[in-house]
């Protein structure tokens, strides 16, 4: 069922997350000092005591799971970790039933999975906020994390010049997504069989205090750009087309070559799992420029910023 044919029927009640746009250019802004607070200690008071949030997961994770689990503990809650293939989102049951139910049970769902539609129809019947925590159309909380990274480590800059490098996947979308509310002017480097989503695309460059570039020449994406950011060229559920992309995709690995025409104190940015010496070198990912662990790391922070900005709106 797609989101547009239930909308008219959607009970939802509670604000969620789903992706970037979401949200306005000030309550970015907001999360972002949320955040810093969270880094910094400060949380208090704790949004989750005494509940529960419903994980769901369609996909393989790491940092996702394990910063959310974390995260939610810190805000005094619990995690309660659920698997597609115990629940078979809109197979055993309808989605709008599952939204319904588990907001029964819990303070706020969590979900990682494939179409973008199932967690957008999930916030419409949930009662509960529904985080977005990966689809194959975006990455917002990603991509707020990264956002929070460049601000920790460029403080003295207002608008980013951020190179992206890669396949046009959920996280060159995302980046196009904040483009859309946030200045800032961002280069796709990308084959012209790899393009980002249109819809995102067209959006982004509607921004007027956007600049928006998409190109496949990699050194005009880097020239002079603060944030060098890349992705695996082949992303999970894609791996049967990782030889084809590598081929489309090769000129597009950061390097150093590469790199020397980026600003010299620029960050290089990766959101991992890596494939090291396809997409990206030893010598970049682990070099004095990266902030790769940083950008995992404050996974943590921003999502423990996203959840308490959610419980606090009017419900």
């Amino acid at each position: 069922m797609e989101v547009e044919t239930v909308v008219q029927a959607g009970t939802a009640t509670a604000r969620s997350f789903t992706q970037i746009t979401d949200l306005s250019e000030e309550e970015v802004g907001f999360i972002l000092r949320i955040c810093a607070d969270m880094k910094n200690g400060k949380i208090a008071p704790r949004p989750l005591a005494g509940k529960s949030v419903a994980c769901v997961f369609a996909k393989q994770s790491l940092r996702t799971r394990v910063s959310f689990e974390v995260g939610i503990r810190e805000l005094g809650g619990q995690s309660l970790y659920i698997t597609d293939q115990e629940i078979q989102l809109g197979k055993r049951e309808s989605i709008s039933d599952v939204a319904q139910v588990l907001s029964r049970f819990v303070g706020l769902i969590m979900i990682r999975t494939f179409k973008q539609s199932d967690v957008e129809e999930l916030a419409l019947y949930a009662s509960v906020p529904v985080v977005n925590g990966l689809t194959d159309l975006v990455h917002p909380c990603q991509i707020l994390g990264d956002y929070f990274t460049c601000a920790e480590n460029l403080p003295n800059l207002k608008r980013y010049k951020i190179a992206y490098l890669g396949d046009g996947n959920n996280i060159a979308n995302s980046w196009l997504n904040l483009a859309s509310i946030v200045p800032m002017d961002l280069r796709i480097g990308t084959a012209a069989s790899c393009q980002p989503d249109e819809q995102i695309l067209n959006r982004a460059i509607a921004n007027p205090e956007s600049s928006i570039t998409v190109t496949d020449d990699p050194q005009e994406a880097v020239a002079e750009a603060d944030v060098v950011y890349t992705d695996v060229w082949a992303s999970m559920g894609q791996k049967d087309e990782a030889e084809a992309k590598s081929e489309l995709l090769r000129k597009f690995q950061i390097n150093s070559k590469l790199l020397a025409g980026a600003s010299p104190e620029c960050l290089v940015m990766h959101c991992l799992p890596a494939e090291r010496g396809r997409e990206i070198t030893d010598e970049v990912i682990d070099g004095p420029n990266s902030v790769v662990f940083d950008q995992a790391e404050n996974r943590l922070h921003i999502q423990k910023a996203i959840m308490a900005f959610l419980l606090k709106q009017p419900q």
